[in-house]
């Protein structure tokens, strides 16, 4: 009996997922059909850099770039657990070898160099491997002459890797101000949550800044700030609505709007 109750339960995880926004209970496939935004409050689910990449390139435009780039543990770090044995785990569970995927491909028939955060692994948070690749995506770039898009989704700088982690925020930067001296587009598009050093590095430097709507982004949680300070903080707080309306990003695009939206930017900008 115990069995058939188990089974009953996770045959009905399969079928639903909760909002984590308005708490409403939604058809998986109805979830996956509206590009994971809830149908009921428009809440923006996080999405997989695959399927980030599926809904934002031109089908069987997208060529992947250094896909077998695999992070060490150069510290031997330590915690509750082994560093390779975290690593083994989220490339067990995303299918990656870190959390960055990037390439080449064309959006409505634009020619792009496009780079995706993927939150499930660790995080999505900013190693040596990540940083390595996010600065040849900028390079690719610079080479082909094409425009660059970043997709980030990050909780910041990857502790297990110390200093060689919080190296790639410069390292990127440096990357981007030699991309911006070719005059050739950056956007950046932050979805939910880009905090820490990818916010205080890439993340902000693009020549457009596009947030999807509700995302948190900042550089210390909402939390943290108000520990800080001791005092309330106004509503919508670090999220992209009150971004933009204190001229922080550019624009709040839904997803379903966003690939015409990039494609018409980087005709304007190529133009």
């Amino acid at each position: 009996m115990a069995l058939f109750k188990k089974r009953k339960e996770e045959r009905k995880d399969d079928l639903w997922e909760k909002c984590r926004s308005c708490q409403e209970v939604v058809l998986k496939r109805e979830l996956e059909r509206n590009l994971r935004v809830c149908p009921k409050c428009g809440y923006h689910f996080p999405i997989s850099a695959r399927r980030r990449l599926e809904i934002t390139l031109d089908t069987g435009s997208f060529e992947e770039m250094d896909p077998h780039l695999s992070p060490t543990d150069p510290l031997k770090f330590k915690d509750t657990k082994r560093y390779v044995d975290r690593l083994r785990e989220a490339q067990e569970k995303t299918g990656l070898k870190d959390a960055f995927v990037y390439g080449v491909g064309t959006i409505e028939g634009q020619p792009a160099v496009v780079g995706v955060f993927d939150f499930s692994f660790m995080g999505g948070s900013l190693g040596s491997v990540v940083g390595e690749k996010v600065t040849r995506a900028v390079e690719e770039a610079y080479r082909r002459e094409w425009g660059l898009v970043i997709f980030s989704c990050s909780g910041g700088a990857r502790m297990q890797e110390g200093i060689l982690s919080l190296m790639q925020m410069a390292k990127t930067s440096a990357a981007l101000a030699r991309l911006k001296r070719k005059r050739l587009p950056y956007l950046s598009v932050l979805t939910d949550p880009t905090t820490g050093g990818v916010t205080a590095s890439f993340g902000m430097l693009g020549d457009i800044i596009i947030a999807e709507p509700g995302a948190l982004i900042g550089f210390a949680g909402p939390r943290v700030i108000k520990e800080t300070i001791g005092e309330e903080l106004p509503p919508g707080f670090q999220r992209s609505e009150y971004l933009l309306e204190h001229g922080l990003v550019d624009m709040v695009v839904e997803r379903r709007h966003l690939k015409g939206v990039l494609a018409k930017l980087l005709d304007l900008l190529y133009h």
